[in-house]
Parts: structure tokens; C-alpha cells; sequence
């Protein structure tokens, strides 16, 4: 073969090789959500705080020590996605024993509206937990008088993970939630948003000898 042969051979074959490799790389599909099944279906489940939970917003922190929830797994075959999460309403989670970092105040939590948990098969699995608009507020008596308010104009989504165990665990770590703080001397008014860190253990309450599994 010719020299110039070649190297027309050669330059088609780069540029076959280039149209290739840009059409493979336009053409790469986009990442997309695994699949998601919870089990057992249809089952209903109680989350129990362990240890304290904390919502801080600015220099001040509440810390309740005592949160329980409820929800149900969604029966069959809602309880699976192909392509992406499993979500369940649950009630909105109730708080008692709290206490607030700023002396001589009690602050007191009120929970209300559709609150849900979504469940994401990976490593590591992912919750998210649905605070509906002003679902979640605080009220504080005593030295000071401030409100917050979590969520306060949409949904807001709240990101933990969880953990497949006897029982099972839902964890939240320093997870971002907006606020909007209202009130006089000694409120955090300037805070937008609130940090949130609580650990909850899940047992199943239609049948206490299973555990709630979330899996591929």
C-alpha cells in the first residue's frame, strides 16, 4: 500500500474511531435511582427515639429526649420502585422532655400535617423525611419568647440514612432544615436555617419477631 494510501487509511480510521467515541459519550445514559423494595409489605412500624434529639438555630439548641412515630409500609406491590425510592406517611413525629440551651427558658415542640419517609436502596441507604409547610414548631417561655417554625413557607426534605439491624435505625446528622425564628431579646431571629440530629430504632408492630428491611 501506498504512503498516501495509508494515510488516508489511518485518517479514517481515527475519525471513524472519533465519531464513535462521541456518539458513545452523547449517548451515555444519565445516572439514574436504583430499586427499592421494603419489607414486609403492608406492615406497620413504631420509631422510637434513642438517646436525644437536637434541633439547633443559631446560639440556641433544643434537645428533647423523648419522639415516637408511626407509619405502615406501603402493602404490595407499592412497597417496591424499580427506579427509585419507597415512600410512607407517617405521623407526625410527636417531642416531649425538652429543654433549651438558653437558661430560665422551656421551650415546647408541636408537630401537625402529612409528614412522610422516603427509603433509597445504596450504600448507604438513604431517608428522607418530609416536614410539611410549618409542620414543626417551637415555642419557648420564660426569660425569652421566640417561635420557630421549620419549613415555613413549603415541604421541606430532611436527609438521613438508614440501617438494615435488629431493630433497624434511622439516623439524621447534622441535617439542614429552613426556619424562620420570630420573637423579642434572646431569639435567633437572624437564623434561616436549623441544624437536626436525632437516632430512631424501628421495630415492627404488626409483627414485633420481623424486622422493617429496605433492599434492592
Amino acid at each position: 500500500m501506498s504512503r498516501t494510501r495509508t494515510a488516508l487509511a489511518l485518517g479514517m480510521a481515527a475519525a471513524g474511531a472519533l465519531s464513535l467515541a462521541s456518539v458513545t459519550a452523547s449517548a451515555a445514559p444519565l445516572p439514574v435511582a436504583g430499586s427499592t423494595t421494603v419489607t414486609p409489605a403492608g406492615h406497620a412500624f413504631k420509631a422510637t427515639l434513642s438517646g436525644k434529639a437536637t434541633l439547633k438555630a443559631g446560639s440556641v439548641t433544643v434537645t428533647c429526649t423523648v419522639s415516637v412515630a408511626t407509619g405502615a409500609v406501603p402493602a404490595a406491590p407499592g412497597n417496591q420502585n424499580a427506579a427509585g425510592p419507597v415512600s410512607s406517611p407517617i405521623s407526625p413525629p410527636t417531642y416531649s422532655s425538652c429543654t433549651s440551651s438558653m437558661p430560665g427558658v422551656t421551650p415546647t415542640v408541636t408537630t401537625s400535617g402529612a409528614w412522610t419517609v422516603s427509603m433509597q436502596d445504596g450504600a448507604p441507604i438513604t431517608a428522607t423525611m418530609t416536614v410539611p409547610a410549618g409542620g414543626l414548631v417551637v415555642k419557648t417561655t420564660g426569660l425569652a419568647s421566640c417561635t420557630v417554625t421549620a419549613a415555613p413557607t413549603a415541604a421541606a426534605n430532611v436527609g438521613g440514612t438508614w440501617a438494615n439491624g435488629a431493630p433497624p435505625s434511622l439516623t439524621f446528622t447534622n441535617a439542614s432544615v429552613p426556619v424562620k425564628v420570630t420573637g423579642g431579646f434572646g431569639c435567633p431571629t437572624s437564623a434561616t436555617a436549623s441544624t437536626f440530629n436525632a437516632v430512631y430504632l424501628v421495630t415492627d408492630t404488626t409483627d414485633p419477631a420481623q424486622q422493617i428491611t429496605v433492599g434492592p
